[in-house]
């Protein structure tokens, strides 16, 4: 596990739309927590793992723009962002590696993903400030805004597809034209303020994340989260924006690469 971010390369690359198992009786939860293998479930299971060890084709790095918009409608703050994927096929793991930067163009916050198939994330994030040293987190202690966003740290890695409860639910639907399957995943301890339970629309075709949206222990919706454009470029998809929404004040944060779509 990695000590402190690798340096970033600066290419314009950018990245693509994210391109099983079988349960016998149940599913642990957490400690004492049981869950009953259904048709649903072992359907569900079985496609978040996908989803989730999905790995990248191949390295690439793009730059970008994380926009913040208030409860008013004012977009009101541009942060310049670069992103990198480094894959490391000697142990089968790849990193995103994220880094903020301020109007100088000096990098202020940084954030890596480590990928484990097979295994959880791992994450290591630099707080900006002076002094700020590289924290070492996992699961739910990875609940941090990035950027001063709405983006979780855990957020960018699909941290809820991890939560041992998934299942199917319902027929397939259409978004952004594609025809997708509903997966819910529910958090065995959900504590105030986050998930409890996270319903995506998942692209059958490419098995890609189009929209989720996340629920608190009440049911009450969270946060809203949609891709709000791609296209296929030389046989793979480019990746344009992502955006969260705040449920609550209707804050949005969204994420563009540099890409231009017709």
């Amino acid at each position: 596990m990695p000590d402190s971010p690798p340096p970033i390369a600066s290419a314009r690359t950018p990245p693509r739309l994210p391109a099983a198992l079988c349960l016998a009786c149940f599913l642990a939860a957490g400690p004492g927590i049981l869950v009953l293998a259904t048709p649903a479930t072992d359907e569900g299971a079985a496609l978040a793992a996908e989803v989730r060890w999905q790995a990248p084709a191949e390295e690439f790095t793009t730059d970008g723009t994380l926009r913040l918009r208030d409860r008013n409608g004012r977009w009101w703050k541009e942060v310049r962002i670069h992103m990198a994927v480094v894959m490391s096929p000697d142990t089968h793991t790849w990193q995103n590696n994220y880094a903020a930067f301020d109007t100088a163009g000096q990098a202020t916050e940084t954030l890596t993903v480590t990928h484990y198939p097979g295994g959880t994330n791992a994450y290591v994030y630099l707080p900006p400030g002076p002094g700020a040293r590289p924290l070492t987190l996992a699961g739910r202690d990875a609940l941090i805004p990035f950027a001063g966003s709405h983006f979780w740290l855990a957020d960018f890695g699909l941290e809820f597809l991890f939560w041992p409860e998934q299942r199917v639910v319902g027929d397939a639907e259409m978004r952004k034209g594609r025809l997708c399957k509903v997966l819910e995943s529910v958090n065995p301890d959900p504590k105030p303020g986050q998930y409890a339970s996270v319903r995506s629309w998942i692209d059958i075709e490419k098995r890609g994340l189009l929209r989720a949206e996340a629920f608190d222990e009440n049911h009450k919706l969270l946060k809203e989260f949609n891709i709000g454009g791609f296209k296929k470029i030389d046989g793979r998809w480019q990746l344009k924006s992502m955006e969260i929404r705040d449920e609550l004040t209707d804050e949005r944060s969204r994420l563009e690469f540099d890409l231009e779509i017709e």
